[in-house]
């Protein structure tokens, strides 16, 4: 990780054990992989197909952060906004 079209962070998972999360920007989409907090040579990424929303809030909020360092352009915050209301439609954003 350390380009410009990645981020991660860490989170717990649904069993209470932390996860790994990293998003890769691919020809203007987002892919999403996750593994366990553990690394090792038998611990590999795997894709997430349906990101929950949790996680595309966290790749909100570090494109954001990002884009006041010049990282990231604002525009690409707004796409993952309109991203998210599409795939969750009932998500309100708080201003």
């Amino acid at each position: 990780m350390g380009a410009k079209a990645e981020v991660g962070w860490t989170t717990p998972g649904e069993d209470g054990l932390k996860r790994h999360v990293f998003a890769q920007r691919v020809g203007g989409e987002w892919h999403f992989f996750e593994r366990p907090r553990r690394k090792g040579k038998e611990v590999q990424w795997e894709p997430l197909a349906e990101p929950p929303l949790e996680d595309w809030l966290e790749l909100l909020d570090c494109v954001e952060r990002r884009s006041g360092r010049g990282l990231h352009p604002p525009r690409e915050a707004q796409r993952i906004r309109s991203t998210i209301l599409e795939r969750f439609p009932d998500h309100r954003f708080i201003n």
